[in-house]
C-alpha cells in the first residue's frame, strides 16, 4: 500500500515538472489518481479477506480449545467420583 502511495506522488512529481500542456497534465493526473485508487481499494479488499480469514482461524482454534478443556473436566470429574 506505501508502494502505490508512493509510486503516485512519484508520478504526480513527475507530470508537473514535464513540460506539457496544462490538459494534457490533468488527464494524466486523473489517470494516475484512478490507477491509484484502485490499488488502494484492491490493497483494502485484500486486506479485508485476509482478516476474515484470520478470524474464522481464530474462532475454529477457540472452538477446539473448549472442547479440549471440556474433556478435560470430563476426564477430571470421572477420576474424582471414582476416588469417592
Amino acid at each position: 500500500m506505501w508502494f502505490a502511495g508512493g509510486a503516485l506522488l512519484g508520478a504526480v512529481v513527475a507530470l508537473l515538472l514535464a513540460p506539457e500542456s496544462g490538459e494534457r497534465v490533468r488527464r494524466k493526473l486523473v489517470n494516475q489518481a484512478e490507477r491509484g485508487r484502485k490499488s488502494i481499494v484492491e490493497s483494502g479488499q485484500e486486506l479485508f479477506e485476509r482478516g476474515r480469514e484470520l478470524y474464522e482461524r481464530g474462532r475454529e482454534l477457540a472452538e477446539e480449545a473448549a472442547e479440549m478443556f471440556e474433556r478435560g473436566r470430563r476426564i477430571a470429574e470421572k477420576k474424582i467420583d471414582e476416588r469417592i
